[in-house]
């Protein structure tokens, strides 16, 4: 669940948000109904759209779930090196987004993507290859 940064990504992100600081870009009425946990971070979960194959589990904020709706190109926060990344844009190993749904409590995205290559930054199909504990 990790990828490069890329230069364009990198715009500090603010200590966590309340939901009623909702950047411009972000339809109010979606703002509305996240259920942001303390971090201002909302777990984005990923999912190969014509196989249901569950790629990846990431995090967006409030500027990711916007950036992610605007341009078509999975984005998302990483918590580990504190700045925005563009899935793929370093690696190629891109996701292109078909559709996004919250789900009923607004506390998950799920991302149903077109990925190509590998989802996981260690090279694997899908970060859930290894360790199968059931």
């Amino acid at each position: 669940m990790i990828d490069e940064p890329s230069p364009s990504s990198a715009n500090p992100r603010p200590s966590a948000r309340s939901s009623a600081q909702t950047p411009p870009g972000l339809d109010p009425k979606i703002a509305a109904r996240l259920k942001r946990g303390p971090d201002g971070l909302v777990p984005a979960v990923a999912q190969q759209h014509d196989t249901g194959e569950v790629l990846m589990l990431a995090w967006m904020d409030d500027e990711a779930l916007h950036r992610t709706l605007t341009t078509g190109r999975a984005t998302y926060w990483s918590r580990s090196r504190k700045e925005y990344w563009v899935k793929g844009e370093t690696s190629g190993h891109v996701q292109r987004v078909v559709s996004v749904a919250l789900d009923c409590d607004g506390d998950t995205v799920l991302l149903a993507v077109d990925q190509t290559g590998p989802a996981c930054h260690t090279g694997t199909r899908t970060c859930f290859d290894d360790d199968v504990l059931l």
